[in-house]
């Protein structure tokens, strides 16, 4: 009932923290139109969140890891952005 998987959907390689935020917000966008509206709210509020996206710049620009965490029932999507090996 407790058990929990882990089920990784992919990753990609960035050039730039710029690329590297335009994969996460890719992502969230394809994530968010899979979810009943109100699981996907605060998603497609973070996309449109400009002074957060800025801060995922300047963590990602000083080599920190940024995680989004989307829920949905009994699920967690995690994003994760950052330099190769980082954890978040």
């Amino acid at each position: 009932m407790h058990e929990t998987n882990t089920i990784p959907l992919g990753s990609h390689g960035a050039a730039s923290p710029r690329l590297a935020l335009r994969w996460l917000r890719e992502r969230t966008r394809h994530v968010t139109d899979q979810l009943d509206t109100a699981y996907a709210q605060p998603g497609r509020y973070w996309l449109t969140d400009e002074a957060e996206h800025e801060r995922v710049l300047a963590y990602l620009t000083t080599g920190t890891a940024y995680q989004l965490t989307l829920y949905a029932e009994n699920t967690r999507y995690v994003l994760v952005a950052g330099p190769s090996g980082a954890s978040a």
